[in-house]
């Protein structure tokens, strides 16, 4: 086959992109790159260079800060307890819901997909989920963190329209082989789902492990407090602010405080940066998926 050279206006085009699509990319990663250098340097030096890639002097005064104790790989513990149990219980009802949520001959399946609609539409505010979850006796437990938000309304509908698009002639002749409803998700319906399970596996995990707020209305006991918390209570630390001293260990030596910032983002976005390059060959092909037909 003759190879097509480009004319000089594709290649100007080519070209643009390249360039308009690289400066994207750098003015996104310079910022973290800047945090990730900044969370090693003094807070002298932070002070008198607006930005720096490389710090001129290495510090870790700002980690030692933050390992100093055991509070911190706790927490740590905590959030990736969370993180790992909430996103399996999310995942479970998810798939348990959107399964039978895509057969049409389902009955009552438009009131029911109709109430989930409205739940995306109207809450019941922060008050009543607090008394809800009081009344539950969740208040001070991990539970607090993960049941609340069991199933998403968003993304179960994106799962149940992925599974109306698999071919119904699979699922056919699996039933006439003798394979019953759980068995047919178990081992046709799920292994051909793997990219739209990673993809809101990430969805679900990220989630979890951002999450504080809601650590913040329930859990009073700074034992159970999950990563986030700590984190934005060390930063009250470091400020001198009005944070709780009797929940830190009073050996804390002050650390710079700018850098003590930068170090805090790095501890809290690392490790959920971890989990990314697993899920990367099913996130960009699941991500669409499930989003055309309704």
């Amino acid at each position: 086959m003759a190879k097509r050279y480009k004319s000089a206006g594709e290649t100007a085009f080519d070209l643009f992109n390249y360039v308009l699509l690289g400066t994207i990319g750098v003015a996104a990663l310079l910022p973290f790159l800047f945090v990730v250098a900044g969370s090693f340097a003094t807070d002298a030096e932070i002070t008198r260079r607006a930005v720096f890639l490389i710090p001129t002097t290495i510090s870790l005064d700002a980690y030692r800060f933050i390992f100093s104790t055991d509070t911190i790989m706790r927490s740590i513990g905590i959030s990736v307890y969370v993180t790992a149990v909430g996103t399996v219980v999310n995942l479970f009802f998810t798939v348990t819901m959107a399964y039978p949520m895509a057969k049409r001959n389902l009955m009552g399946r438009n009131l029911i997909l109709n109430l989930i609609i409205f739940t995306m539409l109207f809450g019941g505010g922060m008050i009543p989920t607090y008394l809800v979850i009081r009344e539950l006796h969740l208040l001070d437990t991990l539970g607090s963190l993960i049941l609340p938000g069991a199933i998403s309304a968003f993304n179960l509908i994106i799962v149940k329209n992925f599974f109306q698009e698999l071919p119904l002639e699979m699922e056919e002749a699996a039933r006439i082989d003798g394979c019953a409803e759980l068995g047919l998700l178990w081992r046709i319906v799920l292994p051909l789902s793997k990219p739209v399970l990673a993809t809101f596996t990430l969805f679900y995990a990220v989630g979890h492990w951002n999450n504080f707020f809601s650590a913040l209305l329930y859990i009073n006991d700074p034992g159970k407090w999950p990563l986030q918390v700590m984190l934005r209570q060390i930063v009250m630390l470091s400020q001198s602010a009005a944070g709780d001293m009797s929940s830190m260990d009073p050996n804390f030596v002050q650390p710079p405080e700018q850098s003590i910032k930068m170090a805090v983002i790095v501890v809290g976005t690392l490790p959920i940066m971890c989990v990314y390059p697993f899920l990367q060959k099913h996130f960009a092909k699941g991500v669409m998926l499930g989003s055309i037909k309704g």
